[in-house]
Parts: C-alpha cells; structure tokens; sequence
C-alpha cells in the first residue's frame, strides 16, 4: 500500500487519494484498507485530511521515505 501510495504522490495529477481507490488498486477490501492505514497513521506514516464526508490520505515525510525503501527492496526481488 505504501508503494502505490508513493507512486501517487509523485504522480502530479494525483494530490491526494481515497481509501477506496486504493483499496482497488492493491486489491483488498475496503475494510482491510482502513484497518492498516489506521495503523500507518499511528505510526506516523499516512495522513488524513477531511474534505466534506470524505477523509483524503496522504504519505508523510516518514512514510516517504519508508515507501522509498520499500520500492529499492521490491527492485532487488527477482
């Protein structure tokens, strides 16, 4: 999940991403997706921002740089 979200992020026409989208795009249930990023944000590595009803999450700097890491060593599998 992390690395799809860093590839929005440097996607420039995707500033922010809803939890549904990327529970499409990782392919997992909507539940499963907001179990584990309750858990990222715990750790300080996603953001949410409120806009209406809808909650709009984001990668922090931390969770940059972890999701960098992750990509390098996801490279490195055959």
């Amino acid at each position: 999940m992390l690395i799809h979200l860093l590839q929005d992020h440097h996607d420039a026409n995707v500033q922010m991403l809803y939890a549904s989208n990327l529970a499409k795009k990782v392919d997992c249930t909507y539940s499963h997706v907001v179990k584990v990023l309750k858990e990222f944000e715990e750790h300080g590595l996603v953001s949410f921002k409120k806009k209406g009803r809808l909650k709009l999450l984001s990668l922090t700097a931390k969770g940059e740089r972890i999701a960098d890491h992750l990509t390098a060593a996801y490279r490195l599998l055959p």
